[in-house]
């Protein structure tokens, strides 16, 4: 069956209709009324993971950036961030790296609803930061498996991959020349 659509009304005309619902045709006494059926919604086919937690009902992670490498136990709780034994405004003094560590709970919702005790070595700062953040988006994934699309489609389970490039020779830096001198 061929549908030839030769100018833009005509296209107008077909979009402005309502689309056709399907609808289960039984006839109701003799009048020949049809009724129509209550539209079910769409079901995922995607099984959903299942939940990892141990024997004291945390979720622990792995979460990596640059050289930083954090290890993170997420369980229920009052929103409670400690690194390194200390509290998260003590370890990470600067507003901007405690908002990177929070951006996981504000997308899914669960703002004070976790504590987290991590521990998290090499890098700088700005790395730890991002490698607890890269923790626990894969432990609240662990913790509840319904998170993971919300945190997926935010990008917060791929390790962000850049590192420092490395020097060269005959550079000062990696790409950085020497100051060239004419005379």
């Amino acid at each position: 069956m061929t549908d030839n659509r030769q100018s833009l009304s005509d296209l107008a005309n077909l979009t402005s209709q309502p689309a056709p619902q399907a609808t289960d045709a039984a006839p109701s006494g003799d009048h020949g009324e049809t009724t129509a059926a209550v539209p079910t919604p769409p079901v995922s086919t995607m099984p959903l993971r299942e939940q990892i937690i141990d024997k004291q009902g945390r979720a622990y992670a792995t979460g990596r950036r640059k050289d930083a490498v954090a290890r993170v136990w997420l369980k229920p709780g009052t929103g409670k961030i400690t690194v390194n034994g200390r509290d998260q405004e003590v370890y990470f003094a600067r507003p901007t790296l405690r908002l990177v560590l929070n951006q996981v709970f504000g997308i899914t919702e669960r703002v004070g609803q976790y504590d987290v005790v991590c521990t998290v070595k090499g890098g700088g700062l700005s790395g730890q930061a991002g490698a607890v953040k890269h923790g626990i988006s894969q432990a609240i994934t662990r913790y509840e498996p319904a998170l993971r699309a919300p945190v997926k489609a935010a990008g917060f389970l791929t390790r962000d991959s850049r590192t420092v490039e490395r020097k060269k020779y005959g550079r000062a830096k990696a790409r950085r020349s020497f100051q060239f001198s004419k005379r």
